[in-house]
Order: structure tokens, then sequence, then C-alpha cells
């Protein structure tokens, strides 16, 4: 893969007899040509960083430095850039990223750029690179992965800890410092308020009411999703002229609104409006998406005793709560053992099942399956997202309910059959079509590997917009598995 003795490694400057220690660097974000320098080039040398083979967003360079402090930064595509995952400093050159290399008792160890957010362990790379650090044994003449376990007393530590936060913390500190939250009145078209959530780039929002004065629901892609399945549906008494005026109200409350809630005496009742409060604990707030199977809730609050009045502050959802627990825990990851466990060593997410298990195939497509389908199968299985994958179920790309708003856009929802349109035409709609797949444009399919640590899967799984990683084997990018945020949640709070 690489040698620390070939010409191509440059060596630091130094004082002759000085022992270099090889050190690899990684700038796994893409570019066309990527460069490294750094203090240990004076600055005036840029190192050509090779691409990984099978990954071509990852780029590497092997230098031999001397012990100490070192400064570096990249240059992709003729701009300076960082690593923000790595710790940086603003010094003489602007921002530039440092490493602190240590003198190894194995002289033939390549240590690897540690991230500031854990120390001590691995770095926080694109997936593609952690092929490099994967712990393998060979065992009856194949390769294996080995995995350390944890103990349930362990697992039963970090719940508490974790436990205790959510419940000392409130929902007040899901608010951001400045932003925007969008609300529908419910009078509005139906189509009207899908063009607003495409160009918006939201997914969801809450619906007010002016005749009641209060928040009544939300409309989110789902209903969208359920609408175009009506439209293409023979029985349908809804036409697209009908679409142009139809009311977001009159969805709501006619025969199509199959969101309901039944009594004790199989009656029909409107499902209430799930919301939370700026002073409940975030331990409340998670555990009502948890358990109404939802995405957000309106963070609501009401200046008097009988709720009128009401302020819409934020919409809080599993991702918010997730970035709050690694910022807390950030610095003191030892103390929740959980964190440094590979995802495949606990129990965590759904696996493609194995030759002879009875377990539930994970819901998979091709990119030429029909809308359609893709639609049927994000309300039957009740997830958020699909992955579509090539004859060798490798990763292409993700089709999520939120890409159903693309249809809105200058009512391509008018123009097309969900049975004729495939996937890949769908998932056009909402690229610029500069790569076939949404895979190439970088941050559509966000992945991870079956021996990345839990804290490394928490962290992107807290970024706002994903709810879902794949997990793919390193190089060939075959899906393996899937976790979600409710996934982590029922793991974490048990």
């Amino acid at each position: 893969m690489y040698s620390s003795g070939t010409d191509s490694v440059p060596e630091a400057s130094g004082v002759a007899g000085t022992t270099l220690v090889p050190m690899r660097f990684v700038w796994p974000y893409g570019g066309r040509r990527v460069f490294l320098s750094g203090s240990f080039t004076r600055w005036s040398e840029h190192l050509l960083m090779s691409p990984v083979e099978g990954c071509p967003t990852v780029f590497q360079a092997i230098c031999s430095l001397t012990p100490g402090h070192h400064q570096y930064k990249f240059l992709v595509d003729e701009e300076w850039r960082h690593d923000e995952h790595q710790p940086y400093i603003n010094g003489i050159y602007g921002i530039v990223n440092t490493v602190t290399v240590l003198l190894s008792r194995e002289p033939d160890s390549i240590p690897s750029i540690l991230s500031p957010d854990m120390p001590g362990t691995r770095t926080h790379m694109d997936v593609d690179n952690d092929v490099f650090q994967r712990v393998v044994t060979l065992s009856d003449g194949a390769l294996q992965e080995a995995v350390p376990r944890i103990s349930e007393a362990d697992i039963e530590v970090s719940r508490q800890r974790i436990s205790l936060f959510l419940s000392t913390h409130t929902a007040y500190e899901l608010l951001p410092e400045s932003g925007k939250v969008i609300a529908l009145e419910v009078n509005l078209p139906v189509k009207q308020a899908f063009h607003i959530l495409y160009e918006q780039g939201i997914s969801v929002a809450p619906l007010w009411d002016f005749s009641k004065g209060q928040f009544v629901g939300v409309l989110s892609a789902s209903d969208f999703i359920l609408i175009l399945k009506e439209l293409g549906s023979h029985g349908s008494n809804l036409t697209e002229e009908e679409l142009e005026t139809h009311t977001i109200s009159a969805w709501k409350e006619g025969k199509m609104f199959l969101d309901r809630q039944v009594d004790g005496h199989g009656r029909a009742l409107p499902r209430r409006l799930i919301h939370a409060g700026p002073y409940d604990s975030l331990k409340d707030v998670a555990l009502k998406l948890l358990r109404n199977e939802v995405a957000t809730v309106p963070i609501i609050h009401s200046t008097s005793q009988d709720g009128s009045f009401p302020q819409l502050l934020h919409l809080a959802s599993l991702s918010g709560i997730l970035k709050c627990i690694c910022r807390h825990f950030r610095h003191s990851s030892s103390s929740l053992p959980i964190l440094q466990q590979p995802i495949c060593s606990i129990p965590l997410g759904t696996w493609v099942p194995k030759i002879g298990e009875s377990r539930r195939p994970l819901a998979m497509l091709r990119p030429n399956a029909s809308l359609s389908a893709a639609l049927s199968l994000l309300i039957q299985a009740q997830v958020s997202s699909i992955p579509i994958v090539d004859d060798n179920d490798s990763l292409l790309d993700i089709y999520s309910r939120s890409d159903i708003t693309a249809l809105a856009k200058d009512r391509a929802y008018a123009q097309i059959q969900l049975d004729e349109m495939t996937i890949h035409q769908a998932l056009q709609l909402g690229q610029d079509g500069n790569s076939p797949y949404g895979f190439f444009n970088g941050q559509r399919c966000q992945m991870c590997l079956r021996t990345d640590p839990l804290h490394k899967v928490m962290e992107r799984l807290s970024n706002p917009g994903v709810r879902r990683l794949v997990i793919v084997e390193a190089g060939s990018k075959r899906v393996e598995g899937i976790v979600s945020l409710s996934d982590v949640f029922r793991l974490l709070l048990g």
C-alpha cells in the first residue's frame, strides 16, 4: 500500500541523525488535484497527494517528520484549505492544521492524524479512508475483523450518564442563535405549499389555523407522496386542476386524510398536534419523537396560561438532540465506554441478512426501478430513505422522502407518470446533472463502515438533514446495513 523508505517520501528538515517518523496525511473531501504543504517543507514546496485506489475522493501523502509540532495546509484545486475535523489554529499562514509527532516505539508504524473531538482515537475521515485503519486477523484462511466487545455493565453506565444529561437539559438548548422557522397557513393550496417547501429546502412545516389561532398540525413530504399516489390511482377524485386549488385543510380533513387515530368505539378521530415546550427536558422530547415515530416536533411557547398567543420557536429533531450529546461529551468521551465501540459489536442498526438467517431483507432498489415503487416502499417500510444500488448491491445513491419535493418544481408532478419515471430520472430533477448519481456529488450518500466507532456515527447523524447512514463495505461500497437516528436513540435510552 505504501512504504516509508521510498524516494517519494520527502525528508523533513532537521539535524542530521534525527529519527524520522512516517506520517500519513489525508484529504478526504475530493478535488481534482490536491497538494500538501507545511512547516516541514518550509512552506516552499507543495507535495502532490495521490488519490487512494478505489476511493477517488480521498487523497493521501506520506511524509517522514521529526518528532515535534508541525503545521500544514492543503492546496485543493488552487485554493488553500484546512481540514476542519482536525486540530487547527490561526497562524502566520492563516488558518492551519497542526499535528504533534511523537517518537513511536515501533519505528515502522505510521501514526494517523488524531481527531480533535476524540483525543487518542482514529481520525474522523471519509468512509473510504477507514480501510487503512481496520484491525484484522487471519483466521481459517479468511480475513476477519478483530472486534472488541463491551460488557452490559459498561453499556448501562453509558446509558445512565446520557439519560442524566438529557433529563437535566431543556429544549431551549436546541434553539439556534439565529435562524428562521417557516409555518404554513392551512388555507394555502397544497400545490403552493409544496412549492414553498421545495424553494426553502425543507421537508416539513407546521400548520397555522388563523380561525382557531393555533398550530394544528404539520405538512410533510409524506403528505406529498400520498397526494401523488392518489393522483396516480385510477379511482382518484382529485384531478391535477383541483390540486392547484385544493387547500391543505381540505387535504387534511378530506377522505384522503389517512393520519387518524381510532377510539375505543372504532370512530376516527383527528390526530392531535404533537409538540414540545421550551422547558421540556431533552429526554422527554426525544421520547416523544421516538414513540410517535415522527421526524420533528414544533417547540411552541405560549405567553398565557390558556395556551393562546402561541409562539413557534423551533423544530426539534433527534439530530439536534444528538448534536447536544456529542457537544457535551466531546471532551469526556472516556466516561461513555460505548462511544468507542465499533457499531458491528453493539446491537445497532438493520443489517443485510446473511445466508440462512431469517431476518427481513433490507429495502433497496435499482436505479431503473419506477418512482412509484420507491414511493410505495418509503410509505410501506416507514423509512426516510432507500439505498439505490447496482447489480452487485454497491451503493449508487439514495432516494429520500425529502426528494419528492423536487417534483413541485415547475409542476413536474403534472407532467409525469409515476410508473414510467425511473428513480434515476427523478433524482436528476433535483440535481445539476453533472454526475450520473448523487454518490459522486459528495454529500447525498451518507455512509459509514461496520468498524466505525459509535461516536463517529453519532457525529455524522447529528448533521441537519441526515437521518440514516448506509453501512457499506470498504472499497466496493456494497451495502451491508443501515443505521438511523432512531436506532441510536433506542440504544442510548435503552
